[in-house]
């Protein structure tokens, strides 16, 4: 599943009008009048501005403090600096500092969780996806490793008894190893104890993993395991007697049929909210989770 940078989420008006330091009553005369920033409709009919054009607004009202002009600056710059497309330029660039500055400005709007889904994995996405660009999406990869393992050391130590075993199929550079990053990023600041570990790990060095962990879910990430090699994972679990269930993220069974392996979902957020349901489940035997072969 590709993440598209068109899937920005929008704040409400009373948030808007204090991001730009005006009262809603003025957010809102300003839309009618000029329709800029022009928001869209929640389905319960509520009012969301897309974050990037209230910064390219903000930017542009602290230079001309003048809000005609402010809306004709914006509207010509386009996105604000917490949009993907911009992250993407300062890839364009092999701008390592562009980068991180323009990660920083969304960490003044978002959370690191919602920056990481909103703005670096989008624009991960979109350097990938391009024919010819091979080094800028390499470095773009490099790069969102290194702030990943950044934000990862400042993580706040585990404050819950749970832990999480994540299995990396991964075989390269690429964004679906930096989804895996994210999400065992999204793990360590939720309070769980994670560890991240090669899906081809041999039983002996995973029997001593699973004895320190002592894990309560089990998540296959990646998109280059096999069947053989969840086998062998699944063998070399139930021989450390953990009952902890398997589950997959970001579809990453190597079958094209059914298969009995609950699904986290395709995004950090979700997979952790539903690691959050399964911890408060009672314990199922991982046996029931782990089918060697397609149905």
């Amino acid at each position: 599943m590709k993440i598209h940078p068109a899937r920005m989420s929008g704040i409400r008006t009373n948030a808007a009008a204090e991001l730009l330091g005006v009262s809603p009553n003025t957010l809102r005369s300003w839309e009618r009048r000029f329709g800029y920033p022009e928001p869209r409709r929640s389905p319960g009919g509520h009012r969301q501005y897309e974050l990037g054009e209230l910064e390219a607004l903000r930017r542009a009202l602290l230079e001309t403090h003048n809000i005609s002009s402010a809306i004709q600056v914006a509207q010509q710059r386009g996105e604000g600096p917490g949009s993907a497309s911009r992250l993407l330029e300062a890839f364009d660039r092999f701008d390592d500092s562009l980068a991180d500055r323009f990660m920083e400005e969304s960490l003044s709007l978002r959370s690191i969780e919602r920056s990481v889904e909103e703005l670096l994995l989008p624009a991960i996405e979109l350097a990938g996806e391009r024919e010819g660009r091979e080094a800028e999406s390499e470095f773009a990869c490099r790069w969102a490793t290194g702030w990943l393992h950044a934000a990862r050391r400042v993580a706040p130590p585990a404050t819950r008894s749970e832990g999480v075993l994540l299995f990396d199929s991964s075989q390269r550079l690429g964004s679906e190893m930096l989804h895996v990053q994210a999400l065992e990023l999204a793990l360590r600041r939720a309070g769980f104890r994670v560890l991240l570990l090669s899906v081809a790990l041999a039983q002996e060095r995973l029997t001593r993993a699973m004895r320190a962990l002592d894990p309560t879910v089990l998540v296959l990430c990646g998109s280059g395991a096999t069947l053989d090699s969840i086998g062998r994972l699944v063998y070399s679990v139930r021989q450390s007697g953990s009952q902890a269930p398997l589950n997959e993220y970001r579809s990453s069974m190597p079958v094209t049929g059914g298969h009995k392996v609950p699904s986290l979902g395709d995004s950090p957020t979700e997979a952790l909210r539903r690691i959050r349901g399964l911890v408060e489940q009672p314990s199922r035997s991982i046996g029931a989770h782990a089918p060697l072969r397609a149905s």
